[in-house]
């Protein structure tokens, strides 16, 4: 997959088909419109191709810090690696990219910077300053300047919108499986291990701590989860909290992500890892002692060990 991260940095010469969106998750419903570019690519001599834009338009237009995607700029081109794409294109959104107006948006960047052939888009699809333009002008704009125009019925992008929605909903509730399910695949904290207050060795549960640079990025719901990591080539599984750590830190003035790898004494301090979250457990709780402490961690771990043993064995 080629990956260009500006379209004013070379004119693409091959004839494209395309679509257009964020592609945040890119969930079970967004590889089916990914697999019908593809094929429509394969089947006409045309090269597959994504424009997406980040920052996210709400981002820039809004600025709408509140904001939270399931998915990293890096992660999300990761997982579209894997679909079968011969290009993604992320264009940096911003203030005067948005005013484009809609013919010059389709003439200046969708013909004269893409050279779509066609464009799949879906019956929604609004763009141009103010986002006033539709499919319809979209239509007559490919009778003038030489792109067919396919649409995304309202059922394939009720069924992006409503999943999208629903893996959020289900991350921000610990309903991990279900989101998994909805994603294809397990959702996906990375970030770099940084040191901690130690407090993890002492109570023989040693932590990595998972320091995460995105701050839109979306941190499902505090507890401990049922997780696992591919470090160094090797799959490792073990618990992780996210949380305040109310036991160590009454006053909980700040969040951590720290996981415990089960079998595993590597150094991984500044390293980046990514961490698959496979089940949640349950609440964080704020224990008397750390001895307290110590017990829970204990019965977490068997807990998680069964669960791995019997989906994962």
């Amino acid at each position: 997959m080629i990956i260009k991260r500006n379209l004013f940095d070379k004119k693409e010469n091959h004839h494209t088909v395309v679509t257009i969106g964020t592609f945040d998750g890119v969930h079970v419903g967004h590889k089916k419109i990914i697999k019908k570019l593809v094929d429509n690519a394969s089947a006409n001599d045309l090269k597959s191709t994504i424009l997406t834009f980040f920052p996210h338009p709400r981002m820039v237009l809004q600025q709408d810090s509140d904001l939270k995607l399931l998915n990293t700029l890096d992660e999300k081109i990761a997982i579209l690696e894997n679909t079968g794409l011969d290009q993604l294109i992320i264009h940096p959104f911003t203030l005067e990219f948005s005013r484009l107006t809609a013919e010059e948006y389709v003439r200046d960047i969708l013909v004269g910077r893409i050279n779509a052939k066609k464009v799949i888009i879906g019956y929604d699809h609004r763009f141009g300053r103010n986002r006033t333009a539709t499919i319809d002008d979209l239509v007559i704009y490919g009778e003038k300047y030489g792109f067919e125009v396919e649409q995304i019925s309202a059922e394939e992008v009720n069924e992006v919108s409503v999943s999208s929605t629903k893996i959020r909903k289900a991350l921000l509730e610990g309903k991990v499986r279900k989101a998994n399910q909805y994603l294809g695949y397990p959702y996906i904290l990375t970030g770099e291990i940084t040191r901690g207050r130690g407090i993890g060795r002492q109570l023989e549960f040693p932590t990595a701590n998972l320091t995460i640079a995105e701050s839109y990025k979306l941190i499902p719901r505090n507890g401990v989860y049922v997780v696992r990591s591919t470090i160094d080539g090797r799959l490792v599984y073990g618990m992780m909290n996210i949380g305040f750590n109310p036991t160590i830190d009454p006053e909980g003035r700040k969040q951590t992500i720290e996981v415990n790898f089960f079998d595993f004494e590597e150094d991984l301090y500044g390293k980046v890892i990514q961490v698959e979250l496979l089940e949640w457990l349950r609440e964080e709780v704020r224990f008397e002692s750390l001895e307290e402490l110590k017990d829970k961690l204990k019965e977490d771990k068997l807990k998680s060990l069964a669960f791995i043993r019997k989906n994962y064995a």
